[in-house]
């Protein structure tokens, strides 16, 4: 390997700082604090170390599911943040500039650098047997792709580094390359996730749980074909896809139209499921429980999936925990059968467990800061699969019915009528819910029941979003802009009254319920009938718009959910099985790390995100609770969209350095 590429910062390379890498092209640093890489990859745990500084490129600003200190993604139309409210109201006003939230270019870039490099040399280590070696190439493959997709998802189409790496001692002009097209970026992506695939395992042990698997690679894969398919890559003549180009004037993103592409996404999401290696998580029926884990609420009856065991219907699950167990911690990540990809617990200080802290009551030492908009709490069924009443009444949408009255009472509490809500005085917009609701939202009136807190008495704990109460609107930061929570993460022992009683949850980076929604999304979109090659080449798919197989996509998520399969109708109708689709999406993945991208892909965020959020009308105190509960536009909450934001700007820095990077549209060069 030419000696250009070969010495390094050792401390940077072992792992042991994470300072900038922009070390890595100066040579005039003092040869005695580097070493070679001849010396890094002869040596076993040099080579491990190596690597494991590549993915920790993955954290942080390249997580898929954080909090919005490094990245604000979680925060969509369905969910948003009180603390930090200027910054909020700069990422919703679309009031901010190339330089906000701009870690994560440097970050991948340098975790890509990071995993080239292994891949250039690991052949060299002796310590490691030929299958060890095989294991450790496609790690780093996976590394460099899925650091590629995370760019790729944010910043759209960017370049691809030549695998020889560059020559430091070229000029700035030598050195500078071209955005690659958004499909050029997608086939080398996919292409690396198909050769990791090859030689990563089917299964990891418990300590490397955060170690992709053969499943994770052909996952991110279908995920990256899925997003090629969709409105705003394929097919795109909009104004604003014209100016986005490269230095030479040519189109970033694909204005033919090309429906196989969403045949290439459902054959790659067929690839995961039929390796059998997942299935959607579910817990057992429960006849008799206690508060923290209550016996099992039973959907109303179905002359079909009442009768019938899971994957066919919910006779023996309990709909509820099936779903709330996947996110809050009550699983491990080797014991959760559904999790396709996680960092486990490596993710960094903004992670999973940090969104719970701030989604718990003051009464628990939480910041009681991360809500629900109106529209999600919305989006959820009744737990017959009907819209709630009144649902997107504000927003001009619905079916022109009225919110429910009314409040639940002590009688309906001691008949146990409406369980699980079990509290008096509980707006009956928020009963009968379907069980993900309950998993999910924290309703005026929801129980907290904080298992670890230090003293007994103050478990269950019922949170009141009232002017006046404790956990109501006040003069400070820590208050509910809307007036709805979010459970969802939340395990029913966590608390923050002591330290450590925030039970860690793993990232659900993908999971198997994800890839059963792209497959069923991609099937709907196709009119043709198309041969497709698996993954390995062992056999052809024929892969088609399917009702059945469209079903085997969509079904399972939402009978593990309690909620009832869509009508034949619905299936037979492209454009009414689409809606029904995005919606399963915005229920199933609320607050992993989907809506923002979701709505750019689909072109919805212009209508999506233009929409006032609306909630509860925080000012009314509990003597007037009949007004709080009529929803509002919440003046603190603005949000707007602009074309620019369809894909986030490159950094000025990243401009000047290199001169044949092109701007995304309505964003400026600071020329």
């Amino acid at each position: 390997m030419n000696k250009k590429y070969t010495i390094l910062s050792a401390a940077l390379c072992l792992g042991l700082s994470f300072s900038s890498c922009s070390d890595y092209l100066n040579n005039d640093k003092k040869f005695k604090d580097r070493i070679t890489l001849e010396k890094v990859f002869t040596n076993r745990d040099y080579t491990q170390e190596w690597l494991a500084n590549a993915y920790h490129y993955l954290m942080d600003y390249n997580a898929d599911v954080a909090s919005k200190e490094w990245t604000p993604f979680c925060f969509s139309d369905d969910m948003y943040f009180g603390d930090r409210e200027d910054r909020y109201k700069t990422w919703k006003n679309v009031e901010y500039d190339e330089g906000f939230y701009q870690n994560s270019w440097d970050e991948a870039y340098k975790g890509i650098r990071q995993a080239s490099i292994f891949l250039q040399n690991i052949d060299m280590n002796q310590e490691f047997n030929q299958e060890e070696r095989d294991d450790l190439k496609a790690q780093a493959r996976f590394v460099r792709a899925y650091l590629y997709w995370k760019l790729l998802q944010k910043y759209g189409p960017i370049p691809l580094l030549p695998e020889e790496g560059l020559d430091y001692t070229e000029s700035y002009d030598a050195l500078s390359l071209p955005r690659n097209t958004y499909d050029e970026c997608a086939d080398y992506i996919c292409n690396e996730m198909v050769l990791a695939a090859r030689d990563l395992p089917l299964q990891r042990e418990l300590l490397s749980i955060a170690r992709p698997t053969r499943g994770a690679a052909l996952a991110a894969r279908a995920k990256v074909l899925l997003f090629a398919a969709s409105p705003l890559m394929n097919g795109n003549t909009d104004p604003y896809a014209a100016q986005m180009v490269d230095d030479k004037g040519k189109r970033l993103l694909a204005a033919e139209y090309d429906e196989s592409k969403w045949a290439k996404a459902a054959a790659a999401a067929l690839d995961v499921i039929k390796l059998k290696q997942y299935r959607l998580y579910t817990a057992n029926y429960r006849p008799v429980g206690d508060a923290q884990y209550p016996a099992t609420v039973v959907p109303p009856y179905h002359p079909v999936y009442s009768e019938r065991n899971y994957p066919d219907g919910w006779k023996d699950i309990d709909p509820m925990e099936s779903y709330r167990a996947v996110f809050n911690g009550e699983l491990n990540a080797t014991d959760n059968p559904e999790l396709i990809f996680t960092r486990g617990q490596n993710q960094g200080s903004e992670s999973v467990a940090t969104m719970v802290l701030h989604q718990l009551p003051r009464f628990a030492k939480g910041w009681n800061t991360h809500g629900m908009t109106q529209k999600q709490c919305d989006a959820y069924y009744m737990n017959d699969g009907k819209d709630c009443p009144g649902k997107d009444k504000e927003i001009g949408r619905g079916d022109g019915s009225d919110r429910l009255p009314g409040f639940t009472t002590k009688k309906d509490s001691l008949d146990k009528k409406y369980l699980p809500v079990t509290t008096s005085g509980v707006s009956l917009q928020y009963v009968n819910r379907e069980p993900r609701f309950y998993a999910s939202v924290a309703y005026n009136g929801v129980v907290w029941h904080l298992g670890n807190a230090e003293k007994e008495t103050d478990t269950e704990y019922t949170s009141w979003y009232y002017r006046g109460t404790g956990e109501g609107r006040t003069n400070t930061m820590f208050w509910l802009r809307t007036g709805i929570g979010v459970m969802k993460f939340v395990r029913p022992t966590d608390t923050n009254d002591k330290d450590g009683a925030i039970d860690p949850k793993p990232e659900p980076a993908i999971r198997y319920a994800e890839v059963l929604l792209i497959y069923a999304e991609a099937l709907n979109e196709l009119n043709g009938t198309y041969t497709i090659p698996s993954w390995d080449g062992s056999e052809n798919y024929t892969i088609q718009r399917d009702v059945n197989a469209m079903r085997e996509g969509i079904l399972p998520v939402r009978l593990r959910g309690g909620v009832p399969d869509f009508s034949q109708e619905t299936y037979d109708d492209v454009n009414e099985f689409r809606k029904c689709l995005k919606r399963e999406r915005q229920i199933e993945l609320m607050g992993e790390g989907h809506r923002y991208f979701d709505l750019r892909r689909w072109k919805d965020a212009a209508v999506e995100e233009a929409l006032p959020i609306y909630g509860c009308n925080t000012l009314m105190t509990k003597s007037e609770r009949d007004m709080f509960h009529v929803p509002v536009q919440v003046p603190s909450l603005p949000t707007t969209f602009a074309e620019k934001t369809y894909f986030w700007p490159i950094k000025h820095d990243e401009l000047k350095r290199n001169r044949r990077l092109t701007q995304n549209p309505g964003w400026t060069y600071n020329d």
